[in-house]
């Protein structure tokens, strides 16, 4: 391993001018920013910059874009999964009347089901057990989690295709963070526990990317790199998720790290690739190949977390947003 640190102060200044929603997070992740600065970066989410642009975009009726999921990616799904990903304050108070009209007003997968109750497709009920977990301040009660669990392939993980016995990479890895999320916002919970490790097994097993059966590669584009990945999976999303539940050290996780590690350019920073075809509300970074603060940020924490887990260090992470 080399001494070398991952993150210079130049990338980290490169990082820093940027978005509030990125900022707080470097800061939280990479430097020693005192706790009361990054929460005060944090606060600015909601009042500047992206995450304000979108708070303004939400309609009367509560929903974005005209619609509850689709169209993709300015429905109120997906807009409310990319204000997750900035983890905007959910006390600010104007997300929290944001959250309000949606609750009062948007229903999902039944005229008369709150759009926070919505169970059927697995892949979804995983996002909204995320976004519910996330800004809900009673999301002990929401319906999710029984039904998921027993949805659980004998694989260990999920799949949206009923009919099917085996498991989605893709549902797999929505489920998993719907799921622990839900364990945050509740101070964690056995069963569950259970259930994302047997899942943990299903993604090691397969090396993050690969048949179980055949050993070939699933899909040459999950190596690729995304953001915000919306409802795919890919191998940085999937380390990310890893590293925000705190999973002990892997070697078949390896390769997909090796991946990573390959993607960087020489000047520090990762590029934006694959991006996923669809309408957005406003664009955050370059085309695709260019540097990406996003990408870049999500890579230095993933491998600046493996080497202190494998060098037995505590590592702290910001979804518990204990400041």
């Amino acid at each position: 391993m080399s001494d070398a640190p991952l993150a210079t102060r130049e990338l980290i200044d490169w990082l820093l001018d940027s978005d509030p929603a990125i900022r707080w997070q470097v800061m939280y992740d990479l430097t020693d920013t005192d706790a009361n600065q990054v929460a005060a970066e944090r606060a600015r989410v909601a009042t500047e910059g992206w995450g304000a642009r979108l708070l303004d975009l939400q309609a009367e009726d509560g929903q974005w874009g005209g619609g509850v999921y689709s169209p993709k990616w300015v429905s109120t799904t997906y807009t409310l999964l990319l204000l997750r990903r900035f983890r905007v304050d959910s006390d600010d108070p104007r997300v929290r009347a944001a959250i309000d009209l949606v609750r009062e007003r948007v229903t999902f997968g039944g005229r008369n089901r709150p759009f926070f109750d919505y169970a059927t497709e697995t892949c979804v009920t995983g996002m909204v057990l995320a976004l519910g977990s996330y800004f809900l301040e009673d999301a002990a009660r929401m319906p999710q989690p029984e039904s998921l669990l027993g949805r659980q392939r004998d694989d260990g993980g999920w799949n949206c295709q009923v009919s099917s016995d085996r498991s989605s990479f893709h549902t797999t890895i929505s489920v998993l963070e719907g799921l622990l999320e839900y364990e945050w916002a509740t101070s964690g919970d056995t069963t569950l526990a259970a259930a994302r490790e047997r899942a943990h097994e299903y993604l090691l097993e397969r090396r993050l990317m690969y048949r179980l059966s055949t050993g070939e590669l699933v899909n040459p584009r999950w190596r690729l790199m995304s953001f915000p990945p919306r409802w795919h999976y890919d191998l940085l999303r999937a380390l990310d998720y890893l590293r925000d539940a705190e999973v002990a050290p892997d070697e078949r996780w390896e390769d997909a790290l090796e991946v990573i590690r390959s993607k960087q350019h020489n000047d520090g920073r990762w590029p934006l690739q694959n991006r996923h075809a669809g309408k957005v509300h406003f664009e955050m970074e370059g085309g695709s190949g260019k540097s990406s603060r996003w990408n870049t940020l999500r890579c230095l924490r993933v491998l600046q977390w493996h080497e202190r887990s494998s060098g037995g260090e505590h590592h702290r992470i910001f979804p518990g947003v204990d400041l």
